[in-house]
């Protein structure tokens, strides 16, 4: 699954639409985000965001797989005329509209990025710039405080015992060498 990105402040991206599909307004949908069923579940609103036009506001009407991607309708495209021309769109939601996540060990994404990142004796580490998805796990890119290239870090309790969203900062205890620029 691909990390998810950022709109403006306070947006994430949940997906793009690639295309029309059939005569009843579908969209095919590339999904950019790790909760598809609560993100275009019917009756759920999402901004429109493309190149050249005013942003729109999308209601999903009904949503099914198909060949590894979602074909949704909304509600504001009826028919084909109307759904071809939202090709490229992106899809965004409000960061205020997600729920916070019910085990106190997962967080959202944009909840984790511009944390600072520091070692158990205060030492600033960083910043978290992103969270990568991967097959092996999630990894935080971090920002170095000091400059310099960043530094992947594997987002796992041993390396990361400390998550403090209110004090706007995660505690590292990495194994030597991770934070090594070479």
């Amino acid at each position: 699954m691909p990390a998810p990105v950022r709109g403006r402040a306070g947006e994430l991206l949940v997906g793009v639409v690639v295309r029309a599909h059939g005569l009843h307004g579908e969209l095919g949908v590339e999904v950019r985000t790790d909760s598809p069923d609560e993100r275009f579940a019917p009756g759920a609103v999402l901004l429109g965001r493309r190149a050249g036009a005013p942003d729109t506001t999308l209601t999903v009407e009904s949503v099914r797989r198909h060949s590894g991607k979602l074909l949704v309708r909304f509600v504001e495209t009826p028919d084909r005329t109307a759904a071809e021309p939202l090709r490229g769109t992106r899809l965004l939601v409000h960061t205020s509209a997600l729920a916070p996540p019910e085990d106190p060990d997962e967080f959202h994404d944009h909840q984790l990025e511009g944390l600072r990142t520091e070692l158990e004796d205060g030492t600033v580490v960083g910043t978290v710039r992103e969270v990568m998805h991967g097959p092996a796990g999630d990894l935080l890119v971090l920002t170095r405080a000091g400059g310099g290239p960043d530094v992947l870090v594997p987002f796992v309790r041993a390396i990361v015992p400390t998550v403090d969203l209110e004090g706007g900062r995660m505690v590292l205890t990495p194994p030597d060498g991770l934070l090594d620029a070479d």
